[in-house]
């Protein structure tokens, strides 16, 4: 039986994303942040759960130990833990810019860092790195969350070339608005007496929520592919883009250039 562990397991994409593995035979690592998050685990018999701190190096090598003394190997390592924050600059607030960063980008590269030997000595491995469309674009109220999510992209890139010859693979996923609890849970910046801020942030959430009820079936379709990745890992360092919306916004981007995409975005969004 293959082994995966998947990160920010007590929700959303993560949660579904071990049940899924689960019912098709893989022995499930699925890491979580608390206790309380637990969610329809107990029923599998194929999925067991640590407490991982993906911002924490001590709790990731606290957990890693005891994972490498109930499994002797590891198949896939999908780094899906995040958060989101939507908030201007001006509005922003250091315990939330760290928070991101920690987990968005910190927690993606040390749980990398962690298991990266445990691969080498296998002589085989798979990181696969949740990202998002804010990988790939820039949009308006994204300045964080964007930020980390191209940073990731860069750093499974650049990380791709030194494992490549221990024949670890790394591949970057991305896609658009899930119907999960993900976009419940976003951090927002406060309403402001500044009108023009407080303007903006309504559209954004009123675009982003609309193209999220729209998504209906998008959500199979990441787990799918996602599956599909696990099982038949690319040797070479692949991005992969699930969805029309993250598949057209890719190539208008590409196909229009930065200006008049940026032109485009301020006409339909803003």
């Amino acid at each position: 039986m293959k082994t995966v562990l998947i990160t920010g397991a007590s929700g959303g994409l993560g949660n579904l994303t071990s049940l899924l593995f689960a019912k098709r035979g893989w022995l499930v690592i699925a890491t979580i942040h608390h206790l309380d998050l637990i969610e329809g685990f107990e029923t599998h018999s194929n999925i067991k759960y640590y407490i991982i701190d993906v911002t924490s190096f001590e709790s990731i090598e606290k957990a890693k130990n005891e994972i490498l003394k109930e499994y002797k190997t590891i198949d896939v390592i999908i780094n899906n833990a995040g958060k989101g924050y939507r908030s201007f600059v001006e509005l922003s607030c250091d315990k939330e810019i760290d928070s991101i960063i920690n987990v968005n980008l910190l927690g993606v590269i040390k749980i990398c860092r962690a298991f990266i030997p445990t691969f080498r000595t296998q002589n085989y491995g798979q990181f696969i790195n949740i990202t998002s469309v804010a990988g790939l674009v820039n949009l308006p109220l994204g300045s964080f969350y964007h930020s980390t999510k191209q940073a990731v992209e860069s750093f499974s890139e650049c990380m791709s070339y030194e494992l490549s010859d221990f024949n670890i693979s790394v591949c970057t996923v991305q896609f658009g608005n899930v119907p999960t609890d993900f976009q419940k849970n976003v951090v927002k910046s406060q309403i402001s007496e500044i009108k023009h801020y407080n303007i903006m942030m309504n559209k954004i959430n009123a675009f982003l929520e609309k193209k999220t009820c729209k998504n209906i079936h998008l959500l199979d379709h990441i787990l799918e592919k996602l599956y599909t990745i696990a099982e038949n890992p690319n040797k070479s360092y692949r991005k992969y883009t699930i969805g029309f919306d993250a598949n057209c916004i890719k190539y208008l981007r590409r196909l229009l250039g930065y200006r008049i995409f940026n032109f485009v975005v301020k006409k339909k969004i803003l």
